[in-house]
């Protein structure tokens, strides 16, 4: 790890675009220690037997049929780093295109720094992530991947089993494959409501609608999830659930700030929101009655709905 590095490819920074996607991928590994990937024959098969397992225990609780990603990637950090770089620059293209006229070099080192800020905080920090590949291009495949180093680190801070906390990790990130694989759908959906909303911000103006359709999506997502865990993993989790929370809430000022300005707080809302209307559906239609919010698209809740499911009932129902 280097933060010399880092700072000079930033400084380095150069192309013709507002950001310097080799610049930034290399800053952010320089300033981000890879963390230990020597898995014993054990825990691998540890990491593929979670997956078998909640793949049959969301399928059998859900009772919606699914496949796992082809891939799936036990990451150290720069690894992660890699698979992402090329997510945020397919989220951030429309905003290439419409790249600052004024100043452009000083404008291509700022934006090139601020996103490999971004990618080394979050690689820090992400356990396990179901890849929907939004925007890609081609026949590329979803991905599943583990970032070891972050699940032993946090697994030790907070006092647990390893072994445990990775297998809540891997039931989670299983839920998500459910969801898209049950909604073909989902993926196109997002994709429209983020390139709608991007598209907006790189023109000079806010798309408040595509916005608040893509936060009520993603509110969905999470929240379906939610209820898929309570039913589906084999053990209990509240202490799990528990200890995450109050990490999330500690840390100094600065790494409070700093997720904030990523939006982790808002994927936290996400959570509570969705998880109390699913509960909330579930408890008068059953988890197959919730289910039906895949069925299609129009079956996704609005954000007024997701504070009244009675209201998502009737109309779904209808």
């Amino acid at each position: 790890m280097s933060l010399y590095r880092s700072v000079r490819a930033i400084a380095d920074s150069s192309g013709d675009g507002p950001i310097d996607w080799q610049a930034v991928a290399e800053a952010a590994k320089a300033s981000t220690d890879p963390g230990e990937l020597d898995l014993s024959a054990a825990e691998q098969a540890g990491y593929a037997a979670d997956v078998r397992d909640a793949r049959e225990r969301v399928r059998e609780v859900s009772g919606r049929g699914f496949d796992v990603p082809d891939t799936i990637e036990v990451q150290n950090r720069h690894h992660w780093i890699d698979a992402n770089v090329a997510t945020f620059r397919r989220v951030m293209k429309p905003v290439e295109q419409h790249g600052p006229a004024v100043m452009p070099g000083v404008a291509r080192t700022i934006n090139t720094g601020t996103m490999s800020v971004m990618l080394s905080v979050l690689a820090k920090n992400v356990l396990g992530q179901y890849d929907p590949l939004l925007l890609a291009e081609g026949d590329e495949q979803h991905a599943l991947y583990f970032v070891r180093p972050n699940i032993d680190r946090i697994a030790r801070e907070l006092d647990v089993s390893y072994d445990r906390f990775r297998r809540w990790i891997a039931f989670h990130e299983v839920t998500h494959a459910a969801e898209f694989g049950a909604a073909p759908w989902l993926s196109e959906h997002l994709e429209s409501r983020m390139e709608e909303g991007i598209e907006a911000l790189a023109s000079g103006h806010l798309d408040r609608e595509a916005f608040r359709e893509l936060d009520a999506a993603m509110t969905a997502v999470e929240g379906y999830a939610e209820l898929l865990m309570d039913g589906a993993f084999d053990d209990e989790y509240s202490d799990l659930r528990r200890k995450m929370e109050e990490r999330r809430q500690g840390g100094d000022p600065l790494s409070r700030l700093v997720r904030r300005l990523l939006g982790l707080g808002l994927k936290r809302r996400q959570y509570e929101r969705g998880k109390a209307f699913f509960d909330a559906v579930a408890a008068e239609r059953g988890i197959e009655g919730a289910s039906a919010v895949w069925d299609r698209p129009e079956n996704l809740p609005t954000d007024d709905e997701i504070d009244d499911p009675a209201t998502w009932l009737r109309r779904v129902e209808a």
